[in-house]
Formats: structure tokens, C-alpha cells, sequence
């Protein structure tokens, strides 16, 4: 097998990034520390989640798990420097792929006007044998890419014109976390601590995964991520994207 090519680093050259995901967490188990870095080098960053995550916590039922969830949310994005988290409620676990999911991602776009979208792998699996993903993180990564095509057409949805929002064809990148064909990277050596804390703020939700103290597994977790990635950006712990331009 050959070796695979070393990272590129991350674009740089925009000022406004919409992070799009399924679920509370799905960022934090690793683009977190890039989005700390970014924040802290004065680029806006928003969060829009497509769930409230009710779903994700066996012992508690949706309409708890969903406000704790929204709390731990809320609190973990604070840790790496973003004040904005935005929530479309569309039911977790069962996100279904098609018009709806893309309408209200284009209208979100719209909204916020963002250079780059960062979204979690939307791959079938994760690049590991067994590794199968999850059709949530299938549907929402899928509709990421093509709401940032919709969002500049104003033939495509134009309700959303007749709703007050104009077509925005600014999007340049598209960068996908956790993907088993990325292909640029982010140095977190200077803000591996905030993403650790971050992961860390879903509290309830790791306390049922792991038995571990929840910064404890989340350092451990996250070490194991950026070391990986580490491999092919020059020794430095870093994030990894696939980068997709437009």
C-alpha cells in the first residue's frame, strides 16, 4: 500500500463558518479544536444543530434528555468561543434525507451568509473495518453539500425568496470532520485543552457511554484523534477535514 500524502493545512481566507450537524457532541469529538482555534484567530463561527439529541441518552427520556442536552450544548460551544447555537428540531434519529432537510439548511445559509460550512462525515462508514455510520450523520453531512449549491440558486426553493431570503452563492468550502478521506488539517497544539473541556461539557451523555470521568475519557478520546492525525501534518496534533471547493 502506499503512504498517504501529508495534510494540507486548513484555508484560512474567509471570516464567517456555519458548523452543521446532526446531534449535541457531533462537533466536539474532535472539530472543536480547530473551531477554538479559528475563534481565537477572530474568524465567527455558528453552530446549527438539525436535532436536540433527544434520542441519545438511554436513561433519559426525550423531553429530559433533550434539555440537557441543549445545556451541555450551549455550554460546550461557549468553552471554544462560539456564543451562537441554533437548533432546527427535526426528530433525532430518524432525520430523513430529501426537500425538507435542504430547504431549511439553504434558508439557514441564507440567514447567516457563511464562506465555509463544516459538517461530520457523511460516509457510509468511518474508515475503519465495522465501522458503520449513522443515517443521521448520512443525511445531514449529504444535504451540508448540497444546500450549499441550493442556497445560491434562487430557482431552487423560492419560497425561501418570498420568505426574505435572498440567494447567497458564497460558500467556497465545505470541509467534512472525521472523514476516512480527509485531506487538509487544523494544529490544535494550542487549543487541545478547550476542545477537551468541550467534549467534556456533555457530561450527562458521556456518563452513559463510559464509567470514566468525563474529562478523563474526553482527553483520552481526543488524544488518540489528533495523534492520529498528527501522522501526516508534521508531527503536530491536529484536526482533519475533507475539503470540498466551490
Amino acid at each position: 500500500m502506499s503512504e498517504q500524502p501529508d495534510f494540507a493545512p486548513m484555508p484560512t481566507d474567509w471570516q464567517r463558518c456555519l458548523a452543521i450537524v446532526a446531534h449535541p457532541d457531533d462537533l466536539e469529538y474532535g472539530a472543536a479544536g480547530a473551531i477554538a482555534s479559528w475563534t481565537a484567530a477572530g474568524h465567527e463561527v455558528i453552530y446549527l444543530l438539525v436535532t436536540r439529541g433527544e434520542a441519545g441518552i438511554d436513561n433519559l427520556s426525550p423531553a429530559e434528555a433533550e434539555k440537557v442536552r441543549e445545556r451541555e450544548q450551549r455550554a460546550s460551544a461557549e468553552v471554544v468561543g462560539v456564543d451562537q447555537v441554533e437548533y432546527l428540531d427535526h426528530a433525532d434519529g430518524v432525520i430523513e434525507e430529501g426537500p425538507r432537510l435542504r430547504r431549511d439548511l439553504a434558508r439557514a445559509i441564507r440567514r447567516h451568509r457563511p464562506e465555509l460550512l463544516v459538517t461530520l462525515n457523511h460516509h457510509d462508514s468511518w474508515g475503519m473495518p465495522g465501522s458503520w455510520n449513522t443515517p443521521d450523520h448520512r443525511a445531514v453531512g449529504r444535504a451540508v453539500l448540497d444546500a450549499a449549491g441550493d442556497a445560491g440558486n434562487r430557482w431552487i426553493f423560492p419560497e425561501l425568496v418570498d420568505e426574505g431570503h435572498e440567494p447567497w452563492n458564497g460558500v467556497r468550502y465545505v470541509a467534512v470532520a472525521s472523514s476516512p478521506y480527509a485531506s487538509h488539517a487544523v494544529d490544535v497544539s494550542g487549543t487541545f485543552d478547550r476542545a477537551v473541556a468541550s467534549l467534556a461539557e456533555h457530561r450527562a451523555y458521556i456518563q452513559a457511554l463510559d464509567d470514566r470521568d468525563p474529562v478523563d475519557y474526553a482527553r483520552e478520546h481526543l488524544t488518540t484523534y489528533t495523534q492520529g492525525a498528527a501522522e501526516r501534518f508534521g508531527g503536530r496534533p491536529a484536526v482533519s477535514f475533507e475539503l470540498f471547493t466551490r
